[in-house]
């Protein structure tokens, strides 16, 4: 394995590990694999991999680049709504793995 596959791989187990510490039990892999391959080409900076949930514009960001773009959800409120639900999930886990909050965000959506 490259050391990329390595990342991608570390990656996806943090994000593993914190869904279960958010109470998932039935994780879809082709879904999560799907949102940490989306980060392929950001790897390798440690802050495109996470998420900052006390940070409005970080939120905004997720809301306007995954929410509305990726899932098609238009509603801003609604999307702001996920976003915020999911951050206070994962409020006790210091580092949120970008997959593992995209994960959740579209659970919520869904």
């Amino acid at each position: 394995m490259s050391d990329r596959d390595d990342k991608l791989a570390a990656l996806k187990a943090t994000a593993v590990k914190q869904l279960g510490e958010c109470g998932v039990t039935n994780i879809n892999h082709d879904r999560l694999d799907g949102y940490v391959n989306s980060l392929k080409s950001m790897v390798d900076n440690k802050d495109a991999t996470l998420v900052s949930g006390q940070d409005q514009s970080e939120l905004e960001t997720v809301c306007r680049n995954f929410v509305a773009k990726k899932l098609g959800v238009e509603d801003k409120d609604k999307a702001m709504a996920a976003v915020t639900k999911v951050a206070d999930k994962m409020s006790a886990i210091r580092m949120k793995n970008r997959p593992a909050f995209y994960y959740l965000v579209a659970d919520e959506l869904s």
